[in-house]
């Protein structure tokens, strides 16, 4: 059997509190291979911090513990800082939620896309501006040399999202994480963005964990469908088969999406009583 690309085992992730330490991702385990894997839950169910202790991103005072985390066949939690820094951009890269917090603001977004890839790539001085134009093509930015010398402030949400998957792909990484990429994003523009992304995936033969509080998007571009509760993974399913869906939590959440044709008087909302340790009070 083929090993998987990344393998999670009982991660865990907690912080320091008034009574004590507070666990806020609590066992997760996975296996991802060169597929799409969806993440979702509420506001505070720990997907990005799950992705973030992936590539390590949680400084102290938490403390982060695993039983495995392994990718490609290497043991990422024995790895140096400096052996890290290798595998970050290079071989596992994560697009952020909302590029006006992620993009310089005082360099020009050629600058900021050619330095991903000097700093991760080997590819000579004279050959990096064509390969970021080539690169801002492939994201279906027009005029990309015109885009190359405008700073952060000057393009749309849209735009600086392109800008940031262009950044975290141009060094052709093995697995892309990206976290709520289109939550800053009017309809249309998420449905572009999405697209995209799943075109450079494809052409690319990557991995993708895609983070999202929308349980249908997740449906439409993932493989399979990790539903997280307050730290933990309380079901795992198909993505073509999110409908069928058992657990009480994940039930809870399709209800709650608003629908087409809604004939209902009023939203359900989660009904937390199945929560029989008290996790949901």
């Amino acid at each position: 059997m083929t090993e998987p690309l990344l393998s999670v085992k009982n991660l865990r992730v907690e912080f320091p509190g008034p009574r004590g330490p507070v666990e806020v991702v609590r066992g997760v385990s996975f296996d991802l291979g060169r597929e799409r894997l969806g993440i979702v839950g509420e506001s505070g169910s720990g997907k990005s911090l799950t992705a973030r202790a992936l590539l390590r991103l949680i400084p102290p005072p938490a403390r982060v513990r695993q039983e495995a985390l392994r990718f490609d066949g290497m043991d990422l939690a024995a790895m140096s800082e400096r052996q890290m820094r290798r595998v970050r951009g290079a071989r596992i890269s994560m697009v952020m939620q909302d590029p006006k917090f992620s993009l310089n603001p005082v360099m020009t977004i050629g600058s900021q896309i050619a330095e991903a890839l000097r700093v991760h790539g080997t590819l000579p001085r004279g050959q990096i501006r064509a390969r970021v134009i080539e690169m801002l093509t492939q994201v279906r930015i027009h005029d990309p040399e015109h885009v190359m010398g405008l700073y952060p402030h000057e393009v749309s949400g849209g735009m600086g999202q392109r800008v940031m998957i262009a950044m975290m792909l141009i060094p052709e990484p093995d697995i892309l994480i990206a976290d709520e990429p289109t939550s800053a994003l009017d309809v249309s523009v998420q449905a572009q963005v999405l697209d995209l992304i799943e075109t450079m995936i494809a052409r690319n033969g990557m991995g993708l964990i895609l983070i999202s509080h929308d349980l249908k998007l997740v449906a439409r571009y993932c493989d399979r469908v990790l539903v997280m509760y307050r730290g933990e993974v309380v079901e795992a399913l198909e993505a073509g088969r999110l409908d069928a869906a058992a657990h009480p939590y994940t039930r809870g959440l399709l209800e709650s999406v608003p629908r087409m044709n809604e004939t209902r008087r009023l939203l359900p909302v989660l009904d937390r009583a199945w929560d029989t340790e008290g996790r949901g009070t």
